[in-house]
């Protein structure tokens, strides 16, 4: 299947988390089947000597007591329970060393992860067999598993064959051998084909998992179109943040404008600014900004002090100043004090009553 060209950028953060969410990891099969096999051959090799020890033990039972033995119902079950534990001994812990070993080479190479999508079934694979025969007869990953099977085959194969062909001259001598040497070099021999054909099966799991991650990131591989339009989704979509924000600015206006009619003074830039001040000592040490507006804002914050008979003042620095360096509710800074006192002091709220 070729790729598409569109698909250029790397795969995010999201779209790989998303990806796990559904079971889809770079997961090599060949490699946990190799070190499944290579901790078989390792834990037997270690064990091989307890092993040995409970055979001979139930061998010597079963050639020398296990004929004048009477069967009974409690014998019978004494002797399954002895001959069940000693099985269990000896095979018990090389099992437990290959489950570990799997568990942690599937670890190794996806990581902690826990889903039950995987187990979903894909009904649209069974109700179009054709389909999904289709994709796998023009997909390249079936030509690369079949050359993979293939060269698996030819190693496993091979193996017992170079083995047996090394061994040949020393079979003779075995005729001479006692059993325990017999089982010994059967044993050997046996270890070694497995290493033999473990080599080049190693080899192929190495080559598969590289693969098999270098195919996972490929087809996490993003469109230009794919990664704006998430980051659409991550940080919104421009258009409606604007929207958003304009809604937010309306009504930031529109309970601006309730304020104006508390306001004691409007100074004006004349005609771009307009900053509505009031003073109250009750409220605050300093007069407060109760709105403030350029153009058609200034333009309505004006007409509204002139509809309930707020004094309007220009004075273009003061206007200036106040609308750059002051938010609305906010207090006036220190070095504008006099400045607004001054606007203040001449209307007639706060003019001194002549005694």
């Amino acid at each position: 299947m070729a790729k598409d060209p569109s698909k250029t950028e790397t795969a995010t953060d999201k779209r790989r988390n998303k990806s796990r969410e559904e079971g889809n990891v770079p997961k090599g099969q060949e490699l946990g089947k190799t070190t499944v096999l290579l901790a078989g051959l390792i834990g037997l090799t270690v064990y091989i000597d307890v092993i040995a020890s409970e055979l001979k033990v139930i061998f010597a039972w079963f050639l020398s007591t296990a004929p004048s033995t009477v069967l009974s119902p409690s014998g019978v079950y004494t002797l399954l329970t002895d001959v069940a534990g000693r099985i269990a001994y000896m095979t018990l812990p090389v099992m437990l060393f290959i489950a570990f070993v799997a568990f942690l080479t599937q670890r190794l190479q996806v990581g902690p992860l826990w889903t039950t999508k995987v187990l979903k079934p894909k009904f649209d694979k069974v109700l179009n067999p054709l389909g999904g025969l289709k994709k796998l007869m023009i997909n390249p990953k079936t030509v690369i598993n079949l050359t993979k099977n293939l060269l698996q085959a030819i190693a496993i194969g091979f193996a017992p064959y170079l083995v047996l062909k090394e061994e040949i001259n020393k079979v003779g001598p075995l005729f001479y051998a006692t059993t325990e040497g017999i089982a010994v070099y059967i044993l050997s021999t046996g270890a070694k084909m497995v290493i033999y054909a473990l080599v080049p099966m190693l080899i192929i799991a190495i080559a598969d998992t590289w693969y098999t991650r270098w195919d996972y990131e490929e087809n996490l591989m993003m469109s230009k179109d794919e990664v704006k339009d998430e980051r659409k989704q991550a940080d919104g979509d421009p258009k409606v943040k604007a929207a958003q924000r304009r809604k937010m600015l309306q009504a930031m206006a529109e309970r601006m404008m309730q304020d104006v009619p508390k306001a004691d003074v409007v100074v004006t830039n004349p005609t771009h600014i307009a900053v509505a001040l009031q003073y109250n000592p009750m409220v605050a040490p300093a007069p407060i900004v109760l709105a403030k507006g350029a153009e058609h804002l200034a333009q309505k914050i004006k007409e509204i002090a002139r509809e309930n008979g707020v004094p309007i003042r220009e004075n273009k620095p003061l206007a200036r100043a106040l609308y750059k360096s002051v938010e609305i509710g906010e207090a006036i800074p220190e070095e504008l004090f006099q400045t607004v006192a001054a606007v203040l002091a001449q209307l007639n709220k706060f003019k001194r009553p002549q005694p």
